[in-house]
This record gives C-alpha cells, structure tokens and sequence, in this order.
C-alpha cells in the first residue's frame, strides 16, 4: 500500500489563502473579528486603532 498523506491530518502551507483572494473578503468583518480587533486597541490604549466598516480581509491582516 503507498503511503499517502492525510489532508485533513497534514495540512500544508500552500491551502492557506490571501484574504485579497477570499470569495467573501468585502464583506463587513464579523462580530468576532471586530471584538478581537477592539480588544487590541484597548489593550495597545488606542482606541483609534479600531475602525469600523472594514471587511472582512482588512480584518484579517490587522494584528
């Protein structure tokens, strides 16, 4: 039997997408994102690094 690699066990870099690339990227952020993303900026003490209305891959990149 050849030895095959489970995807759903090894999951490689390459599956990983751009959120530029996401089907659904402009769509506004979620409700988990944006409690995550004011938990930042509270914690950083810059409440003006939260913004609202952004979608859902700006998002994504900002950490």
């Amino acid at each position: 039997m050849a030895d095959r690699k489970n995807p759903k066990i090894e999951a490689s870099a390459d599956i990983e997408k751009d959120p530029e690339d996401w089907v659904s990227g402009d769509d506004p952020m979620t409700p988990a994102q944006a409690s995550y993303l004011k938990t930042l900026a509270e914690q950083a003490h810059d409440p003006d690094a939260y913004a609202d209305g952004i979608s859902k891959a700006e998002a994504s990149k900002t950490h």
